[in-house]
Formats: C-alpha cells, structure tokens, sequence
C-alpha cells in the first residue's frame, strides 16, 4: 500500500480590516485563538495558527487590515500584512461578500504585485449576500485576477469552511511537520493574555480610545496554589482616555478585568488573579521607542 503524501506549508490571510480574518482563523483551529472586535483594524501582530490535518499541517499566518496607513503603528501593521504574502506556500485573500468587486479590483492587484504563490480568493459573509448574486460577483473577481480558486464561505457559521481546508491541504507542497501536533500557536501565553485584555477594550470602549491603547504584560507568575497571578499595564495616549478606562469609581476597568480574566482563566484552565494598570503615554503610536517597547517593531 503506498503511503500518503505528507503535504504542510505556510499560508498568509490578508485583506481589508474587519472582512473577517481573525474570526475564519478562529473557525478553522476550532479555538478562539484570534481576538475579535467589530470594529476595523483590531489585528495588530501577524499571528501564526497551527492547524493540523490527517496527513498534513498548515500553518496560517493571521494578519492586520490592509488600510491607508498614517501612525508609524499604522504603518507598522501594514507592513506586517504585506510582508506575508512573500516567501509563502499559498495566499487566502479575504474579501467581504458585500463589497463591489470593481472597487476592490485595484488594491487587490496592488498587493498581489509580483507575488508568487498561488492565491484563493475568500468570499466571506456570504450569508449576508442575496444568492442570485453569488455567482455574479465570483465571476467579477474573477475577471480582475487569476486567482487559483474563488471560494464562498461564512467564517461566523462555518459554512464552506471545511471545504477550504480541504482545498488548502491539496495545493501545500510535500513537506515536514513545522510544529507539534499539539499547539495551536508559536506565540507565548502572556502575548495571548496581553491580547485578549486588549479585545475587551475594542468591546467595551467606542471612538479613539481602543485604537490609542496598548497592553503589556509585566508579571505572569504562578503560584503554588495554581493561581497564576497576572499584572498588565493599560497605555493609552491622553488623560481623558485614561479616566474612560477607569470609569465612573473604577466601574469601566473593573469591567474589562472581569470579562479578561474569566477568558484567560479557559485559556490557562486554571484560576486567575488579574491587576490591571492605567498609564498614559502620551502618543505612543506614533513613538518608534515606545512601539518597540509595547511589541510593535519590525
């Protein structure tokens, strides 16, 4: 009996913020690995998601919102997105089922220039789109862009989901097993806990206050009870966004700590003890220094 081909590769998502990225990652590991908002751009890290499949191991890298960047955060992000279509085993360009594909047409080709690998084109939300004009804007894209496959699914139900990773799996070259078959990530826990106390912001807050606020992690202990004990400092750029973060009497951060900690502790599986920190930096984003500090550096 011949042996199956062992096929594992490494394959970038990109595409407009908030088309999806985070949450079809997320669908496919079976895990809520990504953190999620609806709100744009709340991907700032390329993060890998470690997937394997019967004779196979795909290695998916999540990325930030390709937008019109002005911070030097901005640009740092974006740069993130478009290094990740280089040295790849194959590309999923994201695309929200709703929008024109005409107007899509030319930032797709302007970040597909002189790429390589094999590109799928995701149509996302499709439970959001009439079905007589599924089939019409596939066509559309289709037009502007050889595109290996063109690929209808919904990441928030699941569906056609498994159909692309399947397809995926076929086109990865032989290769070995990057990782082991028991991570879902190469990331470390206090990054994932530094995260998703940030999603709770993107949650929680409206206007600017998300976008100016970044989370470091600055003690992670365990104890010998099994408590892990976490302290974690809250950026942001002014004084009131400070004072919305805290809240009425601490309200607002007592809030983002709860909720924070009752995901890490499923993370962890274990019981948490979470101190969060208020300290303005007053504009970070846009301060080479302290992006490297806060884990934005190329």
């Amino acid at each position: 009996m011949s042996q199956k081909i062992f096929r594992s590769g490494f394959v970038s998502i990109v595409g407009r913020p908030n088309v999806g990225k985070s949450t079809l990652l997320n669908r496919i590991l079976g895990e809520k690995l990504m953190i999620t908002s609806d709100k744009p751009q709340t991907t700032r890290n390329q993060i890998k998601g470690i997937h394997n499949v019967p004779d196979g191991q795909i290695v998916f890298l999540d990325t930030p919102g390709i937008h019109r960047a002005k911070t030097r955060l901005n640009k740092f992000m974006v740069e993130e997105a478009l290094s990740s279509v280089q040295g790849v085993d194959l590309i999923l360009f994201l695309v929200d089922g709703a929008f024109d594909p005409e107007k899509e047409a030319g930032m797709i080709k302007e970040v597909l220039s002189g790429v390589e690998a094999p590109v799928i084109l995701v149509l996302n939300k499709i439970d959001l789109i009439p079905k007589g004009d599924l089939l019409g804007r596939m066509a559309a894209y289709g037009e502007n862009y050889p595109f290996k496959e063109i690929i209808p699914v919904s990441a928030a139900s699941g569906d056609g989901v498994e159909q692309l990773v399947q397809l995926v799996h076929g086109l990865l070259p032989e290769g070995p097993c990057y990782f082991p078959d028991d991570i879902l990530t190469d990331v470390p826990e206090r990054f994932i806990v530094a995260e998703i106390i940030r999603e709770k912001i993107f949650r929680l807050t409206r206007d600017e206050v998300p976008y100016s606020t970044a989370v470091v992690v600055d003690s992670f202990k365990e104890r010998e009870t099994g408590v892990v004990a976490i302290q974690a400092t809250i950026n942001v750029e002014r004084d009131s966004q400070k004072g919305i973060i805290i809240g009425r009497k601490g309200e607002m951060l007592k809030k983002i700590g709860s909720q924070a900690r009752q995901e890490i502790e499923r993370l962890l599986d274990t019981k948490v003890f979470l101190e969060l920190f208020v300290r303005v930096s007053g504009e970070w984003s846009d301060n080479s220094r302290m992006l490297k500090e806060f884990g934005y550096d190329s």
